[in-house]
Order: structure tokens, then sequence, then C-alpha cells
């Protein structure tokens, strides 16, 4: 079974670079406190480095 992980905007992309509030958009995110599970893989942790300011990270269940 793949890990998965929790992912949880905690602050506003609205101020952010064109291409951090792209990668909210790819990642799910679509508004303040939004949160989205993903499978944990090379591809979403260089996504999550992006935007790590904007993000918390945690492990889901």
């Amino acid at each position: 079974m793949a890990k998965t992980i929790r992912i949880k905007q905690v602050r506003s992309g609205c101020n952010a670079m064109r291409k951090q509030r792209e990668t909210l958009r790819a990642l799910g995110l679509r508004h303040h406190q939004a949160e989205v599970v993903k499978e944990d893989n090379p591809a979403i942790r260089g996504m999550i480095r992006v935007v790590s300011h904007l993000v918390e990270v945690e492990e889901a269940d």
C-alpha cells in the first residue's frame, strides 16, 4: 500500500508568485484552509517544496 500525505493550505496564495499559485492549483488546493490527500512520491514532494511556506504536511492515516 502506498504511503499518503495530507496537505493543508494554511496561508493564502493570493499575493504569491504565479508559479506558486499554479502549483497550489495543481495540488488541488483552491482556497485557504483546503485539505487534500495525495500519494507520497517525489513529484508531489517537489511541488510541496515550491509552496512550503503556504502549506502544512502530515502523514495521512
